[in-house]
């Protein structure tokens, strides 16, 4: 299955809002490190949804377009955005239709890890960047984070598992400077008693804080030279 495909079937049931309830948690902070500055150009990668440019605009960036790789997905994000500044497309990773120096920012909550090729994703983001321009990304799905490692058998599309260090190499393969690695805890999902437990697909409560307390969501944050 391919990734339009499987995000199709997400938005026409409509699991894009549930992922936006569930990413908002983590997402509200990286959005909050990002230095978007009134009247910014900013790019969503994997927008979903699009809550991510709908916040961006309460903070008075200039212009955000959010793009996925799924029809579906970006027609339900146009349908929740009421603001002719923000606009959504669907494109591919691998080839950002849009021109060098672009964007002062580029944001990605969940979704680089699905790139088909991530590293030339990288460099695809590197060239849109405008110098000095950033690249917030966030994903749950990584080396470190074991009890993320089976949503794999869950999802038909391959996913790239790297480890922080692997992140951080491929940025600098790709030409961004590292500026920040970090692990943002979710702080908002409740973590039941021992005696609870199983549950929600949890052996055991010291898995449970591990995923949402210990390693959370990666941060990995680059910089456009």
């Amino acid at each position: 299955m391919s990734v339009r495909e499987e995000f199709d079937e997400w938005a026409a049931t409509g699991k894009d809002r549930g992922m936006e309830d569930r990413h908002w948690h983590t997402a509200k902070h990286v959005l909050a490190r990002m230095p978007a500055e009134e009247g910014d150009a900013v790019l969503d990668l994997g927008t979903g949804s699009g809550y991510a440019l709908r916040a961006l605009r309460e903070r008075g960036i200039g212009r955000g377009y959010g793009l996925d790789g799924a029809p579906e997905m970006a027609r339900n994000a146009r349908g929740y955005t009421d603001d002719d500044a923000v606009g959504y497309l669907v494109g591919d990773f691998d080839e950002l239709p849009f021109a060098d120096d672009s964007f002062d920012h580029v944001f990605s909550m969940e979704a680089f890890y699905y790139a088909a090729d991530p590293v030339h994703t990288l460099e695809e983001v590197r060239r849109v960047l405008k110098p000095g321009g950033t690249f917030y990304c966030a994903v749950n799905y990584f080396a470190e984070s074991e009890t993320t490692h089976a949503w794999q058998e869950n999802i038909a599309v391959e996913m790239t598992l790297w480890s922080r260090e692997e992140y951080r190499a491929a940025f600098r393969e790709a030409g961004l400077y590292v500026a920040e690695q970090d692990a943002i805890p979710d702080r908002e999902v409740e973590i039941p008693e021992a005696s609870e437990f199983p549950v929600d697909g949890y052996e055991t409560r010291e898995a449970m804080v591990d995923r949402y307390r210990t390693w959370g969501t990666l941060l990995t944050v680059g910089v456009a030279p």
